[in-house]
């Protein structure tokens, strides 16, 4: 540091945001200071309210924050709602007050269930912003100060301790021991050591070992360092402007449902206009005539109850989805989720463990190494050792782990169930092994009581324990990188040639390895120095870590792979590791592995075909992950992207649906996210994705149930029109069949549980049109067969003598009948109907059909209905009758079913 200057002297550090060094983790110490302004008396207070006043405050800006208003308001902005409303208007005109209630409310429940769900603003900037400690210690006026994280600017001195956490981005000129849990930025599991010299130039984030990132945690060690970027210029700023850069994109059902709305609208006023002036100008139709005709069509067409039936399924996804761990925070992503192609997912916690498990240790042996695979997962102090090779090892793998539970500040802790490692995850995992050796690490630790040790630092990358046995022996144990301790021990050549062959091969495993030595002493000296640790080491061995994958995540895998959705893992973790555990989980037959500097060199034009041959993204940056994502979206994906840290949260939002961890994710992904995992699992998003298809069916169910009967009602009132003949329904009945069936038997779908092989189905086209070409088929034959059945019955009432008022009656029933026979037809889409399981239903449509049936009676025979809608009592010849259409209607559809299967007239992702 430049102690020479004083910190009242003249000079002023001016460097805004714009001319300020992007790479002060590669300039030396001495260089930084000269560009800060700083010393090692730190700030005056005078200067650092001047470059307060400069820089603003170490804080990020407050989002934008929707009005509760607003947001209700933005429930409306539907082509079909406004299209509702524009009805619901005209009805109330002609004096259709009941027709215009119903509307109205309608529309009105669907915005309010939609603001309830959707309640929760983006607060992503401001959970980021509370990452910041509130307090920072500094030195100020060559004094120990604690100030408010707002008032540090560039050029502070701040100091760092193990459990802070660090305050603004920092340049560190001092670290001792320090580790920094840096996965909120980097999603790396392990902490990372710091040292304080300048680290390479194009280094990656990860890998910036002079640089304490804002809102990373001192997981271990102490050091100082200068501040050198707050506020929106930190990495965490940076991160926060990428977010607030991001537009939330449409998902693929609202796209849909605009796009329907839409070509709805324009259509049903197209038809409504020309059937007005047919019926004036060519039926000579009085003007109120002809409105009430119109009023009647609209009634029979427009699909009231749809969008709160579809708003209603949704909800009942979320709560499906909460029971398998997934919490929806936003309701289209329900339906998203089904529709998801791509999935990009973090390694650490999701697909692995997150629990670092000793792997296999590597000892040596009289005719070399022999290798000892070590069973169980995660800090459990449960398995066995093994080995192939001839000999028994025993003595050697019983000083290894002596060692490895000496040289070793860890803890395990047994806690509701499963062990928890306190300290370092390695460390936690080497007292595991060690009990899986059968040595107790209280009975170890007791015997072999420790003197003195030289704390691990990342400058000379070991760790050294100084120990006194139970006979008085004195020992040293070393523990740390391989290269230094392979040092230590003075090997032959040939003895280190075959030694760093074992390092090269655990390596190119994805292992992370740790070495292991011992050092007799005659006596103990009097102080650990680095003077005992230079040479005269006796090697025990290599261990390799490794954190495991999840079983239950290899058989989700194959699920998608099966369900023909691509698995992508995008993690922060180093190439090797990364592609050691993707071969592990199946993530392909042969995963390519590329790195974020890969990435960051090619065009995005030449990413879209890098992305597609890709498995495994490893030091990946935030930029990284959003040009990914956006890679795969262009070619039409539907991407669903998991995270956990602040790092995550811009691709997070920019994915078709975003995936936050609830267990280890921050609050800033939580809030970026549409889903949040309860339990941090892989296998629920899988499960979460089988839901979503099930809600899309269901929808698909509801929509062919629906408009087809609309459109049957529809027809029979331009075919009255056109023939100028009498309309087989009033306006009001058509109404009472739109409102009884659509919150019975049409809810009844949203309850029907996953057809069989929906997860063995490719996914759909996001940008396929909501309407496929069977559904099309199927909405034009039904809605004919509903008016040629009403027409038929309206026409074979009056030819038997009966008055309009029954004809209308038996109509209405028919209409009801098929309905609800179609409603079992409909089910099924990708199978037959007529089965055991077909006909008992599921309890919601047995309520619902009961309900229907009550009402129903009610509407034919109750005398306040009957002059209300005007209707008769039907006999039971009539009512025979009524239920063989219904019959009739289902034995078509499925033999229909039965055709389209057989010879392959759609393709079976459309039906």
């Amino acid at each position: 540091m430049n102690d020479s200057a004083s910190p009242t002297s003249g000079r002023r550090f001016d460097s805004g945001a714009g001319s300020a060094p992007t790479h002060w983790h590669a300039l030396p110490r001495e260089e930084v200071t000269t560009l800060l302004d700083a010393s090692s008396d730190g700030l005056s207070e005078q200067e650092a309210l001047r470059r307060l006043a400069q820089h603003g405050p170490n804080a990020l800006p407050e989002p934008p924050r929707p009005s509760p208003i607003g947001r209700f308001l933005a429930q409306f902005n539907s082509t079909l709602i406004y299209f509702l409303l524009a009805a619901g208007a005209a009805a109330f005109v002609l004096g259709h007050i009941v027709d215009a209630s119903v509307i109205i409310a309608v529309v009105l429940v669907n915005a309010v269930v939609g603001f309830v769900q959707e309640g929760r603003a983006e607060q992503a900037l401001q959970s980021i912003g509370n990452l910041i400690s509130p307090r920072a210690a500094v030195i100020r006026d060559r004094q120990r100060l604690s100030v408010h994280t707002h008032d540090l600017v560039p050029g502070d001195l701040v100091l760092l301790e193990a459990g802070d956490r660090v305050p603004a981005d920092t340049r560190l000129l001092r670290a001792r021991g320090m580790l920094i849990d840096e996965s909120i930025l980097t999603g790396e599991s392990v902490a990372t050591s710091k040292r304080e010299e300048p680290a390479a130039l194009n280094a990656p984030l990860g890998d910036q070992h002079s640089m304490a990132f804002s809102g990373t945690t001192i997981s271990a060690g102490q050091g100082a360092g200068l501040v050198v970027s707050t506020g929106s210029r930190t990495e965490i700023g940076r991160i926060g402007r990428l977010i607030s850069e991001v537009e939330p994109l449409a998902t693929p059902l609202l796209r849909q449902i605009d796009l329907f709305a839409r070509r709805f609208t324009w259509a049903a006023i197209l038809v409504s206009g020309a059937i007005f002036l047919f019926a004036v100008l060519v039926r000579d139709y009085g003007w109120t005539e002809a409105l009430i005709a119109v009023v009647a069509l609209a009634v029979g067409a427009v699909p009231e109850g749809l969008p709160a039936v579809i708003t209603i399924t949704l909800a009942i996804g979320v709560r499906r989805m909460a029971r398998r761990h997934a919490v929806i925070r936003r309701l289209p992503a329900v339906e998203t989720l089904g529709a998801t192609s791509v999935i990009c997912s973090d390694k650490t916690g999701t697909l692995t463990c997150n629990e670092m498990t000793v792997r296999r240790i590597v000892l040596p042996a009289e005719e070399g190494t022999v290798s000892i695979e070590v069973s169980g997962t995660g800090y459990e102090p449960v398995g066995e050792l093994s080995w192939s090779d001839p000999g028994d090892p025993a003595a050697a793998a019983a000083a290894f782990a002596r060692c490895a539970l000496l040289c070793n500040d860890a803890h395990l802790h047994a806690r509701e169930g499963s062990w928890r490692a306190e300290g370092d995850p390695m460390e936690g995992a080497l007292v595991a092994f060690a009990a899986k050796a059968g040595f107790s690490a209280v009975a170890e630790r007791g015997d072999w009581v420790r003197l003195d040790e030289i704390p691990f630092d990342a400058g000379h990358r070991f760790m050294a324990s100084l120990h006194r046995g139970p006979g008085g022996q004195v020992i040293i144990c070393v523990k740390g990188a391989p290269e230094p301790i392979l040092a230590m021990c003075g090997l032959a050549p040939s003895e280190l040639e075959r030694w760093n062959a074992a390092v090269a091969s655990l390596a190119a495993d994805g292992e992370r390895l740790l070495g292991l030595a011992m050092k007799r002493l005659d006596e103990a000296p009097a102080r650990l120095g680095f003077e005992h640790v230079a040479d005269g080491f006796e090697l025990l061995g290599l261990a390799g870590f490794i954190d495991p994958p999840r079983r239950e995540a290899m058989e989700a895998i194959a699920q998608c792979r099966r369900a023909g959705i691509g698995v992508k893992m995008i993690t922060g973790d180093h190439a090797a590791t990364a592609g050691a555990i993707a071969r592990q989980l199946g993530l392909a037959e042969e995963p390519v592995v590329i790195t974020g500097a890969d990435v960051d060199a090619v065009s995005d034009e030449e990413l879209v075909a890098l992305v597609a041959r890709t498995s495994v993204f490893a030091r990946t940056s935030p930029e990284n992950k959003l040009r990914i994502v956006r890679a795969l979206q262009s070619t039409g994906a539907v991407v669903a992207m998991t995270g956990d840290g602040v790092n995550d949260a811009p691709s997070l939002r920019q994915a078709d649906v975003g995936i936050a961890m609830g267990i280890k994710g921050t609050e800033a992904a939580k809030q970026a996210a549409e889903v949040v995992l309860l339990d941090d699992n892989f296998a629920s998003i899988v499960a979460a994705v089988a839901e979503g298809r099930t809600v899309y069916d269901n929808i698909r169910k509801m929509i062919a149930w629906t408009l087809p009967t609309n459109g049957g009602e529809a027809l029979a009132v331009i075919g009255a029109i056109t023939l100028g003949i009498t309309m087989p329904m009033s306006a009001t009945q058509i109404l009472w069949v739109n409102l009884v069936t659509s919150i019975t038997l049409g809810l009844a779908l949203a309850f029907e549980p996953s057809e069989p092989g929906i997860m063995e189905r490719p996914p759909r086209r996001a940008e396929g049109g909501l309407l496929t070409r069977f559904m099309l088929w199927r909405i034009a034959l039904v809605s004919v067969l509903f008016m040629l059945a009403s027409f038929a019955m309206f026409g074979l009432s009056l030819a038997r003598g009966q008055e309009i008022e029954m004809a209308r009656t038996i109509v209405v029933n028919t209409v009801v009948v098929m309905e609800i026979f179609y409603l079992f037809s409909v089910r099924f889409m990708h199978a037959t109907s007529i089965t055991w399981r077909g006909a008992l239903g599921t309890p919601a449509v047995l309520a619902a059909l009961v309900a229907v049936v009550v009402a129903q009676l009610a509407f034919t025979y109750l005398p306040p209905l009957q002059a209300m809608f005007d209707t008769r009592p039907v006999a039971l010849l009539d009512g025979v009758m009524i239920v063989g259409v219904g019959v009739l209607l289902m034995v078509i559809l499925e033999i229909e079913k039965a055709v389209f299967r057989r010879f392959r007239v759609f393709d079976p992702a459309e039906m």
